[in-house]
């Protein structure tokens, strides 16, 4: 693949996400990459010690760095974001997922700049309003997010809807990515928002049961609640496509447009493993039973219509792929 000039800087690139797409930056050719975050985020450094980069900014120097910059960034990837599901510091989340993202928003519309974004799965809620990515404003404003967290995400998508419609200023190329349960390597810091192919893989390993939680949803047996599971290299695949193809703008779920049970994500890591299954059943905490999503599945006819046409890795693929590549290794980073 191509490469181009200019520099690329990925919010929150120290992260699960934004160090595997630093990473495959890295391997397809490109030298001027900047990631901004936070001092040890990552897991203390580890999820960029194999990285060469230009410069890491924590977040509250970028405005500063992308002055000094102007006119040499190519793209941005705004990935950085307080990301736990179960954050309920309103101030904070409205800070660092709202104006934080606005503000980078205005800069790569008035420099030029294209812009691609995280959003989130969880702004769809319990989802019996659909998992449509409609970008509009009529659209938007049926979601009713379950958490604090995804009514941030679901925020900036309400308001990039507005801007976009009264027809203020906008990057040249802007995409809005919905990213459905991704699982990879560089998860491990994510403690407990990390996946559960990585919190089970321990007990599996040994040949201990792995837990799983029991339904409260009786529409859905024990270990039967569903979710769109996503490889995280099917995701970075997604952002460089967008990457390569600046005519692409749009809000787009990243998903795999299946849903699948936790009993068969479990069942794959076995598999991975060679394996019997052995899963015990769990009181799911009640601190999370108000906004636990039971069923979660991306449509991907926007993403497929704008001319995305590589396949998605199944969850026996992609588990595999995570137990044998990483999961398996004395280091598990990519």
């Amino acid at each position: 693949m191509a490469t181009g000039n200019g520099m690329i800087i990925v919010t929150g690139g120290a992260g699960f996400i934004g160090s595997n797409l630093i990473a495959a930056l890295e391997e397809r050719g490109e030298r001027s990459l900047v990631v901004c975050d936070t001092p040890g985020a990552g897991g203390d450094g580890r999820t960029l010690a194999k990285r060469k980069l230009d410069a890491i900014v924590e977040p509250a120097s970028l405005p500063a760095y992308l002055a000094a910059h102007a006119g040499q960034v190519r793209t941005v990837f705004h990935l950085g974001a307080i990301s736990s599901t179960t954050e309920s510091d309103a101030s904070l989340l409205a800070r660092n997922n709202y104006r934080f993202s606005l503000n980078l928003w205005h800069w790569c519309a008035a420099e030029g700049v294209p812009m691609i974004y995280a959003s989130s799965a969880a702004t769809y809620g319990d989802g019996t309003c659909g998992f449509d990515d409609d970008g509009s404003i009529a659209a938007l404003d049926r979601l009713k997010p379950l958490s604090d967290y995804g009514r941030s995400k679901h925020l900036f998508d309400r308001r990039v809807a507005h801007e976009l419609s009264a027809g203020a200023p906008r990057p040249p190329q802007w995409a809005g990515l919905k990213f459905f349960n991704v699982y990879g390597p560089n998860e491990y810091h994510k403690n407990g928002q990390r996946s559960v192919v990585t919190t089970a893989y321990p007990d599996a390993a040994e040949g201990r049961p792995i837990q799983l939680f029991r339904s409260c949803d009786p529409r859905y047996p024990d270990g039967g609640q569903c979710r769109d599971f996503v490889w995280v290299g099917d995701c970075i695949a997604v952002m460089l496509w967008l990457l390569d193809n600046p005519q692409v703008s749009g809000l787009f779920n990243v998903g795999t447009g299946t849903a699948r049970s936790f009993t068969a994500l479990a069942n794959a890591l076995f598999a991975a493993l060679g394996r019997a299954p052995s899963i015990d059943y769990i009181e799911m905490p009640q601190a999370i039973r108000a906004h636990y999503q039971y069923f979660t599945k991306a449509r991907m006819e926007r993403l497929r219509r704008a001319g995305y046409t590589a396949p998605f890795a199944p969850i026996e693929e992609g588990v595999a792929r995570y137990v044998r590549d990483y999961l398996s290794q004395d280091d598990p980073y990519r």
